[in-house]
C-alpha cells in the first residue's frame, strides 16, 4: 500500500541554553531546521497555506530565548523537547488543515536530529477532522 505524504522544511534562530543538574549552560545560538512530513486528507496541500500555517508555531519561536518562553520555564529547552514542543503545536494546526503529522525532524546543528515518527498512527478519517475542526471553531476545545 502506497503511502503519500508531503515534506516541508523550515528554519528558525534562537537561542537557549541548556539546564544541568549542576546548573545552567551558557547561552548559545542555533539555526533550528525543522523538517515536517505530512499526510494531506483530500487532493493536492496548497504549500502556501500550509507554511503559513506552520509559520504561527515557527515563527514564535524565531530570534527568542527559549528559556524566556512560556513553554520551557520550566521544561528544559533541549532539542528533544523543543521537537516535543513543536511536533504538539504543528500536528494541532495541520488538523485544522485538514492534515495530520507523520513526522517531525529537529536539528540543532548540521549533524544532528532528534526525530519523532508516528507513520504507523491510524488517521482520522475527514468526518473526524472536520468534527474537530467545527468543534473548535465553536471554542468547545
Amino acid at each position: 500500500m502506497k503511502q503519500r505524504s508531503y515534506k516541508i522544511k523550515s528554519y528558525v534562530n534562537a537561542s537557549h541554553a541548556v539546564r544541568w543538574k549542576s546548573g545552567t549552560g551558557k547561552k548559545h545560538n542555533h539555526t533550528w531546521e525543522i523538517v515536517c512530513e505530512l499526510h494531506v486528507f483530500e487532493g493536492m496541500v496548497s504549500f502556501f497555506d500550509i507554511e503559513k500555517s506552520l509559520g504561527k508555531a515557527i515563527n514564535a519561536l524565531s530570534g527568542q530565548y527559549l528559556n524566556d518562553l512560556p513553554e520551557f520555564k520550566t521544561v528544559n529547552p533541549t532539542v528533544e523537547n523543543v521537537t516535543e514542543y513543536l511536533f504538539n503545536e504543528i500536528d494541532g494546526i495541520l488538523r485544522r488543515s485538514n492534515a495530520v503529522l507523520l513526522r517531525i525532524e529537529v536539528s540543532d546543528s548540521p549533524t544532528r536530529s532528534f526525530c519523532i515518527d508516528v507513520t504507523e498512527r491510524k488517521f482520522p478519517t475527514e468526518a473526524e477532522v472536520a468534527a474537530e475542526v467545527a468543534k473548535q471553531g465553536n471554542g468547545d476545545a
